[in-house]
């Protein structure tokens, strides 16, 4: 070794590699060294030293530093950081796929027509995406009529097949008493650990609209995802009334399967399902309907829908910041 020639020694995942080089050597010359040793491509490596970072030269344009200009001395610990070309080969594999994947859920997120799955087959998603249990305030009066409600909610076709598809699952299912919380007419507690509904009458003595206690249902399955009313949430909630009506207006068409649907009836607007859901109630579509009789309903029920909307967040006993609920 001439008395201008260096040792360095550089540490690459927990091994020291000994390098000699003349001072005066270019630096992609340790790179080129580095990759004989490591089979990390010089354009990956990078080297620590002394609190600096040194890269391979990717603008050819600029003079390249020889390995003393570059601030590298004889005796001088360095580490190496970089993957090597097989390294790299797999990860943008993994990432290729990772997309590919993203791309395909977005794609089918964006698809108008649905494809409905069966809510009666025993698969993974019907068993885990679903109501777990139901529980009446038995020290309310006629218990067993708030258990067949609240069956009834837990086993509506419409609603398993938005909860399946959104992936949404609730712990427990029950109910609100009005005198114990006056002005609430439904609660998310912990994003789907509990959901409380209000479904008898401030009077105790009956049960309210099966259809609007189910509105409110979907309203608090959007609190599953997003906490406060803001503009996330009222996109999902509107989102899940729709689903829940272009649902049951297929089943009503006749056009309804527990496994492909895939030719539906599809409302044209927002406020259309709305009319849909107030006539449906598992009823179908009006087959003697005119195209005025739909405009008549559908106007009726925008008005409707902004001012349920209104009442529901003021009833909302549902708060919390993004993606939480409480």
């Amino acid at each position: 070794m001439s008395h201008e020639d260096i040792v360095l020694a550089v540490t690459f995942r927990g091994t020291l590699h000994t390098v000699f080089l003349p001072s005066d050597a270019p630096l992609s010359a340790l790179h080129s060294r580095l990759e004989l040793l490591t089979s990390v491509p010089p354009s990956l490596q990078k080297l620590i030293y002394r609190g600096k970072k040194i890269q391979h030269r990717q603008d050819d344009s600029d003079p390249e530093l020889t390995i003393a200009q570059a601030g590298l001395r004889d005796g001088l610990k360095v580490q190496m950081l970089g993957s090597t070309v097989e390294e790299l080969g797999q990860l943008t594999a993994a990432n290729s796929a990772h997309q590919r994947k993203e791309q395909i859920l977005r794609e089918r997120a964006l698809k108008p027509q649905v494809k409905l799955r069966s809510t009666g087959s025993s698969s993974t998603s019907s068993h885990q995406y679903r109501f777990h249990r139901i529980e009446p305030l038995t020290h309310l009066p006629r218990p067993e009529t708030a258990t067949e409600c609240l069956t009834t909610l837990s086993k509506d076709p419409a609603v398993l097949y938005v909860m399946q598809k959104h992936h949404f699952s609730v712990g427990l299912l029950t109910e609100l008493a009005p005198h114990e919380h006056p002005g609430l007419l439904g609660r998310n507690v912990g994003s789907g650990v509990i959901i409380k509904l209000r479904i008898r009458l401030d009077t105790y003595d009956g049960f309210r609209p099966y259809l609007e206690v189910r509105r409110v249902l979907c309203h608090e399955l959007a609190h599953n995802v997003w906490g406060e009313h803001n503009n996330d949430f009222k996109e999902l909630n509107s989102q899940l009334n729709r689903e829940v009506a272009e649902f049951e207006a297929a089943a009503g068409a006749g056009t309804y399967q527990l496994s492909d649907l895939q030719d539906t009836y599809q409302p044209s607007s927002d406020e259309e399902v709305e009319a849909l859901t107030h006539v449906l109630g598992g009823t179908g579509i009006r087959s003697n309907d005119t195209t005025e009789d739909r405009r008549k309903r559908a106007l009726e029920a925008a008005t409707a829908r902004l001012r349920n909307e209104e009442e529901l967040e003021r009833s909302c006993g549902t708060s919390g910041p993004q993606k939480q609920s409480e």
